[in-house]
């Protein structure tokens, strides 16, 4: 396999080395930031001379962001000695104009970390590069030179410098290869570090997460309102209506039995409606806040639920993943606790909201045996929430879960 870095072709067998294109992909990379570095001296010694006069002012100012094409420069300057993919570590700038995109720029370190780089690089850099190149090459072919065109010389002695000039190339090639490999990991470091690759990508997850649960809850809130306003006010209609012609009927009659069974019927489905609609997203949750929506919960809970929880109002996110991570955690102990009695607490401490359900089952709870807990995680990790369990066997359990949080407007 080939190798995709300069740094992994060094250590092959020489041979396969040096017959390979990496020593000439190390020379041209040399000589390329040697002529960036000089270019890049001659532009600021070119604005201090013209300092005297406005142009030279603005072009002092602008070398400020000089840093940011060189950076560029230098990352695609990358793939001759390195082909793994490098990126942009910039932020992307949204808004439209000059001005936005140089507030945005100025404030950002990479900017000042790419400036830095190509003060470094003008100043000392590409002078080692200029150095290396002509010490190794300049050794070969000035020994070629004098060789071949010194007077006097005899053939004999003319030849054996030629080949001990020409023995030198491959160390000249090992030289080289060394400093560009040894050039590119300083590059990559400071331009395009790898850690902050991951911590962008971490970042563009997190974001696209966290918009993925704001759509789904929206979307959620969508279909609530659109059953509230739509499919239950139509059963509600037909019940009444059911109930009204059942009142034109004589009340022992078969007809009245039946519109009273197809009544009934209705009010179930109206039931099953609710509780659906309270499954989907409850309405007293965005009307009266968490409080009462934990309340009403615990009102319909099998297990006689106490609630402790005095809590001001908090954005729709927060508010809705801390409510059904609670009917999660109630549903757990119904199902598996064989709990008596149930605590529900919460509090709002430096902008974390802390809930902590609590009941006197036998505990023993564990997320690997598919009790819900790990959904239950699943869901708070969306808002960087987590969850601590405590469930000794024979002890009951208590659930924490916090959830960082901010108070509504």
């Amino acid at each position: 396999m080939e190798p995709s870095t300069l740094r992994a072709a060094v250590p092959r067998s020489p041979r396969r080395f040096l017959l390979s294109w990496w020593p000439w992909r190390a020379i041209v990379y040399l000589a390329t930031g040697a002529a960036l570095g000089a270019l890049t001296a001659a532009a600021v010694a070119l604005a201090i001379v013209l300092s005297i006069y406005v142009v030279g002012l603005v072009l002092l100012a602008a070398s400020l962001l000089m840093g940011i094409p060189i950076a560029r420069w230098e990352r695609a300057r990358l793939r001759l000695v390195d082909e793994e993919p490098t990126f942009d570590p910039h932020i992307r700038v949204t808004e439209r104009g000059l001005r936005a995109w140089l507030r945005v720029r100025l404030r950002e370190r990479v900017t000042w970390r790419e400036l830095g780089y190509a003060v470094i690089n003008a100043s000392i850099l590409c002078w080692i590069d200029t150095v290396v190149l002509l010490l190794c090459l300049g050794t070969v072919f000035f020994g070629v030179e004098m060789s071949l065109t010194e007077p006097g010389v005899p053939t004999h002695y003319r030849v054996i410098f030629v080949l001990a000039s020409l023995l030198f190339l491959p160390i000249a090639a090992y030289i080289i290869a060394a400093w560009a490999a040894g050039r590119a990991e300083i590059a990559r470091a400071v331009l395009s570090p790898r850690d902050a690759e991951l911590d962008r990508m971490l970042n563009e997850v997190t974001l696209s997460r966290s918009a993925l649960a704001a759509a789904f809850d929206a979307e959620r809130r969508r279909i609530e309102r659109d059953l509230h306003d739509g499919a239950q006010q139509r059963l509600v209609a037909l019940s009444m209506s059911l109930g009204m012609a059942k009142l034109d009927l004589p009340a022992d009659s078969p007809a009245a039995e039946r519109v009273g069974e197809a009544q009934q019927q209705a009010r179930l489905a109206l039931e099953d409606l609710r509780d659906l609609i309270r499954g989907i997203h409850p309405q007293v949750l965005a009307e009266r806040g968490l409080p009462a929506a934990i309340d009403d919960v615990a009102a319909r809970s099998p297990t006689p639920v106490e609630v402790r929880l005095d809590v001001p109002r908090m954005s729709a996110d927060v508010e809705s993943t801390a409510y059904f991570a609670v009917c999660e955690a109630l549903a757990n102990v119904a199902r598996h606790a064989d709990a008596s009695y149930v605590r529900v607490e919460g509090q709002l401490t430096d902008s974390t909201l802390i809930l902590e359900v609590i009941d006197d089952g036998f505990g023993g709870a564990d997320p690997a045996h598919g009790t819900g807990l790990t959904g239950l995680g699943h869901r708070l990790a969306v808002l960087d929430g987590t969850i601590v369990l405590d469930s000794p066997i024979g002890g009951g359990t208590r659930l924490r879960m916090e959830i960082p949080c901010r108070h509504s407007a």
